[in-house]
């Protein structure tokens, strides 16, 4: 038996020798386990002493490359689920997409980064006009195209029909990020910008979209071509709307289009 206690005072007093020889804030850990009054050996979590400075006595490095693996299990799995064209992802896909355009402010994030930061998110693609220059953008805004109102907005409480030049163009009534640039059921194709103070404007019924989704843009930039009219070729209609949170507001009491 007392082998054994002179064996345990021999390491407490290894210890204390490796350490500092003023109180700390480890200094529980030079008191003898119960493993050590029973002869055994100190089972420590970190081999040699206390956890090293700087690092959180919990942290494991283990579960932390564990959650880095399931995050990009995530990724490759929504990438697959939408390359897929098999209608089993649609409920998922619809999810994910109204996450991604709606809950998550791309714009809003963007300017904050490029306000802390003085340049855009890397992840981002610049537009040309971004890459030429960066210039100061006012608060106003742009009005799309010029025309004339053939369909109200009371007509169905979203947006608006303009009544163009063929192959007008139409351009960003503000900047921000594409986040949809593809065929939208009775709107054809169609441009979902979203802008810094978390509303949207959309441009639809385009002959052409020169812009891709996810890119910057700013007010001004060229959006797309209008289409040719329903009622004749020589003249061109675009789809228009304004959208602040879940609602539409009538873009006729924002700008002039006359």
């Amino acid at each position: 038996m007392g082998n054994r206690a002179d064996e345990i005072r021999k390491r407490i007093a290894k210890r204390k020798k490796m350490g500092n020889s003023g109180p700390s804030e480890h200094s529980s850990y030079f008191l003898p386990t119960d493993e050590e009054r029973y002869g055994m050996e100190r089972q420590a979590s970190f081999e040699g002493g206390p956890p090293p400075e700087g690092m959180h006595p919990l942290f494991k490095k283990e579960t932390f490359m564990l959650k880095i693996l399931g995050a990009g299990i995530m990724v490759l799995i929504t990438a697959i689920m939408f390359k897929s064209p098999s209608p089993v992802f649609n409920e998922a896909k619809s999810y994910v997409t109204k996450t991604m355009d709606t809950e998550f402010q791309f714009a809003a994030i963007s300017t904050w980064y490029e306000d802390q930061f003085g340049k855009p998110l890397a992840l981002l693609p610049a537009s040309d006009t971004d890459k030429e220059s960066a210039s100061t953008q006012s608060a106003e805004y742009v009005r799309p195209a010029s025309g004339k109102v053939v369909e109200n907005f009371k007509t169905n409480g979203q947006g608006i029909m303009l009544q163009t030049v063929l192959g007008e163009d139409v351009t960003a009534m503000k900047g921000g990020l594409i986040i949809f640039a593809g065929k939208r059921d009775e709107l054809g194709n169609t441009v979902v910008i979203q802008h810094a103070d978390q509303s949207e404007s959309w441009y639809g019924n385009l002959e052409s979209i020169d812009v891709k989704q996810y890119e910057k843009i700013e007010k001004g930039s060229l959006v797309g071509k209008v289409s040719s009219s329903s009622q004749d070729d020589a003249t061109g209609e675009f789809y228009f709307a304004i959208k602040m949170g879940d609602e539409f507001i009538d873009p006729i009491q924002v700008m002039s289009f006359d």
